[in-house]
Parts: C-alpha cells; structure tokens; sequence
C-alpha cells in the first residue's frame, strides 16, 4: 500500500466514527477531568470534587470508618492467608482473587503486622506507645478514614479516567514533550497532572493500573510514582499556615513547582530509576506506545486512538466491575501496608534519636547555605521520611522566616514519606523497594534544597 492509499485509509478510520462514538469518548473523559482535576475553593479550602466527596462520606461514617477499616485489614489477612496456605481452586484460578490475596511471605506478614497494630490502636491493648496520638491513633483516625473514602470513590470513578480514550488523546499531543523532558510516555501526562493537581494518593492509584495493565514499564511506573505523586494543594495549604506563611503562600507553592520540575527532569537520569528495567508487568502484554504516523496531526492522531478505546466499552457492568476490583485492591492490598510500614516509622521518630542523629550532617550544609537556626533545623531535613508533617511540627517554634520556608518547601518537594505514600508505594505492585525509596529520599533532598534555598534569600 502506498503513502497515498495509507492516508486515505487512515482518514477513513477517523471520519466512520458514529456521533456515539464522539459521546463514548467525550462525556466520561469531562466528567472524569472535572472529578480528579478541577481544584475548588470548598469550605475547608481547595480541594477537588472526588476529595471533596470523599470528606463528606468520611463525615457521614464519622467514628465507624475506623472499626469498618480493621474489619477490611481482617479480611486480607485471612483471606491472604487461605490463598497462600491452604490454596484453594476458587482463589487459585480466579484472575481477580489470586491477584488481591496471593502474596510472598513478607507481605503476608506486613499486612498481618499492620492489623495487629490496628487493633492495638482500636481497642488501646498493650504498650500506649503504639496507639498513641503521635504513632498509631495518628494512623488509624487521621490517615486510615481519608484513605478509605478516597480509594472507595477514586478507585470506583478510575475507569473515567483509563477506558474511554483520554490517555490516548493526551498522549498523542505531549508525546514530545514527555519522552524528551522526562523520560516518559505521553499518555503519562495525564497521571502527572492527576497526580500533581489532584491528590498523591489519587496519583499512586493511576499509575498502578497503567502499569498492571501493560502501559508503562518498570522504570517508567517508578518515575511517575516517585515523581510526581506529589501531595494535594490543600495539604501544602496547611503546611503554609502552620508555620506561620501564609502571606508567602504564592511564593512557596511556585517555589514548591519550581523545585518539584527540575527533580522530576533530573531523578530519571540518575540511579535508582534510571536503573529500572524496560520491562512491562510481569504476565502482562507489554502496550508499547507508537510514534504519531506522519499523515496524522497530533491532535488528529490522538482522537483517533481515543476513539478506538472509547469503542471496547461495551457494557456499564463492565466498568462498575473494574471500579470494585480497583477499591477492593487498594482497601485489601494497600491498608494493611500503610497501617504497618506509617506506624513503625513514626515509633522510630517518635521514641528514638534516629532521625535526630541522620539530621546531625544538614548542620554544617545548612550553616554552609547561610540559613538561620541551622542546629533546629538539620533534623527537619529527614524526620519527613516518617511523615510529611512531622518537620512542620519541629520547624513551627523556629523565630527564622526563611528557614520556616525552607522547611516547608524542601518537606513537600522531599515527597517520599512513609506514614503514607511509602507505605502506599510499598503495598501497591510497583517495582519499588525500601532502598529505592530511601535513595530516592536523599537524593530529592540534595537537588531540591539548593534551590530551594536559593529562592529563599531572594525573598527574604
């Protein structure tokens, strides 16, 4: 077929489309970008819808998400436990059940650890340090309902997102700028926008069930997890305020993007994500993402891919189904993980010199940079590796504005925090370890404060 005929049939392939079509593609990609994207001023700040609604079922449960949670951490352990040692035929052979409770050994004895710990905190059984306050109280009545709602809502409304075509579209129009600047695939921007504008949890989800389903590979999942899984608007808003910045709220969020991009440009190139196999999913069909023909305009190209997967959306059933198996996978898979690997972190910070000793080396680079308080504030620099609030808690007594807005800048930028995020990464199927996560950690810290810094003495 020569160029001439390819183009004809390729135009065909475009003009056939039905306006049902159009609509398959168009109305749930709005819907889904006004769900997951769209920031609103609500009464306790910005936030977006699917957060939003989250809040309201959060407040309507109110004191029995808790319980409802250590019953969900309940029924992972004990199913996981039947599927790995008894292996029954009905979990063995289900594509669904075998993904959600077989699992190694380790991970078995994660989630089972992280109910322990949950029930601890419920019923306050045992030694007070694990449901204290600070440590599992802070997990299983702060953390555990948010998570709850979001992942019952967001992974419910995921399909809007995934199936009907507005990956593809996106992908085709920022293919060039995604695979140069981040080492990324276009679709992959719009997990990066979810993820940035939206919420990190929200983020997380997204970029596990590209990867489960083929569309990025190893390295490519790990970039996008670890990269722009950033928290949500509303929490830097909190983070401003608690120490004391909120006239500086527009400089600090600029300075937050700012940062954030030129770690994202810079963490793909350099160990440990640039060492991440090329690899798809284990047992999953590899979808690589071809380059835009030349008879086609990005913008064509693009809705012509979203087109074709808009149309392999047969039934309702069949996206009501995917959206339970996604909020089962996350409460079942995830919880427990969060539960287990938050709470250990924050004993470690909160009954130990730990993070006080690994802080000790910031002093003299802070001395170095010329930021006030230096002593005060090197320890800040690592406690965010338990927890993303944790430095704002230990910065708020420091008198220096401009060390207050390093701290908030550097503890948001840092992203890798355990109480949630590392935990999520960690109980998700990401090819992410422990290590990587620590590295990944450092290595934030060292590219983002310079900068950081920087921008500070030109302010203050």
């Amino acid at each position: 077929m020569n160029d001439f005929s390819k183009e004809i049939t390729a135009s065909n392939e475009v003009s056939v489309r039905s306006n049902a079509d159009y609509l398959k593609f168009i109305i749930p990609s709005i819907l889904g970008v006004i769900l997951f994207m769209i920031p609103f001023k609500a009464e306790d700040g910005i936030t977006i819808p699917v957060a939003y609604f989250a809040n309201q079922i959060n407040g309507l449960l109110g004191a029995s998400i808790p319980p409802i949670t250590v019953g969900v951490m309940a029924l992972s352990v004990i199913g996981s436990f039947i599927a790995v040692v008894i292996k029954p035929a009905f979990i063995v052979n289900s594509r669904f059940l075998s993904k959600l409770l077989v699992v190694n050994k380790f991970w078995l004895s994660a989630r089972f650890l992280g109910l322990i710990f949950a029930v601890i905190t419920l019923f306050k059984l045992g030694p007070a340090m694990i449901y204290s306050e600070n440590t599992g109280a802070l997990l299983l009545y702060d953390l555990m309902p948010i998570l709850f709602t979001t992942f019952l809502l967001a992974g419910f409304l995921l399909p809007l997102l995934l199936n009907f075509g507005l990956l593809e579209f996106f992908g085709a129009l920022l293919i060039k700028i995604m695979r140069p600047v981040f080492k990324l695939p276009g679709r992959s921007s719009l997990d990066c926008l979810a993820s940035w504008v939206g919420d990190g949890t929200i983020g997380v989800l997204l970029t596990t069930k590209q990867y489960e389903d083929g569309y990025y590979t190893k390295r490519e999942a790990a970039v996008v997890a670890t990269t722009f899984s950033v928290v949500s608007i509303t929490f830097t808003i909190v983070v401003a305020q608690y120490l004391k910045l909120g006239d500086y709220f527009i400089h600090y969020y600029m300075t937050v993007i700012f940062a954030g991009l030129v770690a994202a440009i810079v963490m793909p190139r350099i160990p440990p994500l640039s060492r991440k196999p090329d690899t798809g999913y284990d047992g999953i069909e590899f979808k690589e993402e071809n380059d835009i023909p030349s008879e086609f305009t990005p913008a064509r190209w693009g809705l012509n891919q979203a087109l074709k997967k808009a149309k392999t959306n047969e039934s309702v059933s069949q996206v009501v189904r995917e959206g339970i198996e996604n909020v089962l996978d996350m409460w079942m898979g995830v919880l427990p993980i969060v539960m287990a690997i938050g709470t250990t972190a924050l004993l470690i910070a909160e009954y130990t010199p730990v993070f006080t000793i690994i802080g000790k080396p910031f002093e003299p680079i802070l001395t170095l940079m010329q930021v006030p308080e230096a002593a005060e504030a090197a320890q800040t620099m690592v406690v965010g590796f338990a927890d993303m609030f944790l430095p704002a808690v230990i910065g708020s007594g420091i008198e220096s504005e401009l060390t207050r807005f390093v701290i908030a800048c550097v503890s948001v930028t840092q992203l890798v925090y355990m109480s949630e995020m590392g935990g999520l990464l960690l109980g998700s199927k990401l090819p992410i370890t422990i290590k990587d996560l620590v590295l990944i950690f450092i290595l934030r810290t060292m590219i983002t404060l310079p900068i950081v810094v920087v921008i500070a003495h030109i302010i203050f």
